[in-house]
């Protein structure tokens, strides 16, 4: 009865490790069928490989992450190998524009870049904007804080260097960015987070936010909440799960 148990259970194993198999390279079969991913994997894949042996980290990627600062119009691109390895800077792009102001989305048609901590949801290769990797806002956090009828979403990552609410790349920097993310996503990274944060809260950042902001109590704790997590990658170069508290905060572990 044992014996038959296990190897009922090992069959059963085999099969959910088909399964995803199957289903991993049904998506990449789906995205490389559309011209703009595979033009984009073709011109960038080998560039990518040669950025990551130069790091000295593995390609294709297993943990990539994504850190965005919106006054500086900059997006980071981090990797490490390994769960217990410190991530490494591999490429710093520049975003287009960005439309709003410093300071969270809250509602539908506020033309607010969103700040938190995201992770990307979907991969859209037909999109208006030549590529674009949707973001999973509204989070937790952004639906008790925000408008709870009307949040908005649709937030991408995306080409065509124009936006409402997103960031734009040129079409050259999204196609980098998506099969960099399509490879860590086809080697087993299931959700890349990318964090918003509205400036590097090093002194510079906090005292332009103190200057600026110094009447808008609603961001300036919003702002130490983020910084929290910031502060914890700058010191560990390592992320924590995202939580939250009942009230809409992160918890983090500092």
């Amino acid at each position: 009865m044992v014996k038959k148990l296990a190897f009922s259970l090992l069959l059963a194993g085999l099969s959910v490790a088909a399964k995803a198999q199957d289903d991993v390279m049904a998506f990449r079969n789906f995205q490389l069928s559309f011209n703009r991913v595979s033009q984009a994997w073709i011109k960038y894949n080998d560039t990518l490989q040669k950025m990551f042996q130069d790091k000295g980290l593995k390609y294709p990627p297993s943990d990539i992450y994504i850190r965005t600062f919106k006054s500086q119009n900059e997006m980071e691109l981090w990797a490490r190998d390994n769960p217990d390895d410190k991530y490494k800077l591999v490429k710093l792009y520049r975003i287009c524009a960005l439309s709003g102001i410093l300071g969270p989305k809250r509602y539908e048609g506020d033309r607010q870049v969103p700040e938190g901590y995201y992770f990307i949801e979907d991969f859209n290769p037909k999109s208006d904007f030549h590529l674009s990797l949707l973001i999973n806002y509204p989070n937790y956090s952004d639906m008790l804080l925000g408008d709870k009828k009307k949040p908005g979403g649709d937030i991408y990552i995306h080409g065509g260097c124009v936006t409402v609410g997103c960031m734009p790349m040129t079409d050259a920097g999204i196609q980098e960015i998506y099969t960099l993310c399509l490879n860590a996503k086809l080697n087993g990274q299931t959700y890349i987070p990318v964090h918003i944060y509205p400036t590097r809260f090093n002194q510079v950042g906090l005292n332009f936010l103190g200057r600026t902001y110094a009447t808008d109590t609603s961001k300036q704790e919003f702002w130490i909440n983020l910084k929290s997590g910031y502060d914890y990658f700058e010191r560990f170069r390592k992320i924590q799960p995202v939580m939250y508290s009942a009230d809409g905060r992160y918890i983090t572990n500092n």
